[in-house]
């Protein structure tokens, strides 16, 4: 079966930067609904359509297809007090920011003093990337996994997602 709409695709992933440095490998096959649901970039949705198992993908994708540009402006200063004793650099935290207010993870960059520096940018925002994959395996939707608009199997591992 070929890649199209409204199937189930399953793929081993190789994601790195462009200098061939890893930084994610599946270690079992990912998957995702293909046709346009947002589960994987849409550049690389593209380059899959009528693939079948066993063929593979190697493309370079700019920041603007990947997760986004760096913004600035959704690197924070908040207050030292709102937050657990037990913070750290790297934990995370949903808040409102970005356009239209809509929940982000931010992410503690740095902690001096009384201020901790909150970066709402994905951690690889800014970044052209090399995205390699196999396909493993094509099989059809189901009727339920079409009207949700994802795949159901969750054994499979994290999906690759698109940058909101």
């Amino acid at each position: 079966m070929q890649i199209a709409q409204d199937t189930v695709v399953e793929l081993d992933v190789h994601l790195s930067d462009v200098h061939g440095n890893l930084i994610q490998q599946s270690a079992e096959p990912v998957q995702y609904l293909h046709g346009g649901y947002d589960g994987i970039f849409p550049l690389v949705e593209q380059e899959l359509q009528g693939r079948a198992p066993g063929e593979k993908i190697d493309m370079r994708l700019e920041p603007e297809d990947a997760f986004g540009e760096y913004d600035a402006e959704l690197v924070r200063l908040a207050e030292r007090a709102q937050f657990p004793a037990e913070l750290q650099v790297g934990m995370q935290f949903e808040q409102e920011g970005g356009t239209g207010d809509e929940l982000l993870i931010y992410t503690v960059t740095d902690v001096a003093g009384d201020q901790v520096v909150l970066d709402g940018n994905h951690p690889l925002a800014g970044m052209a990337l090399r995205f390699a994959c196999t396909v493993v395996a094509v099989r059809a939707a189901t009727a339920g996994e079409i009207e949700r608009g994802y795949a159901d199997d969750d054994s499979a591992g994290p999906l690759i997602t698109v940058a909101q």
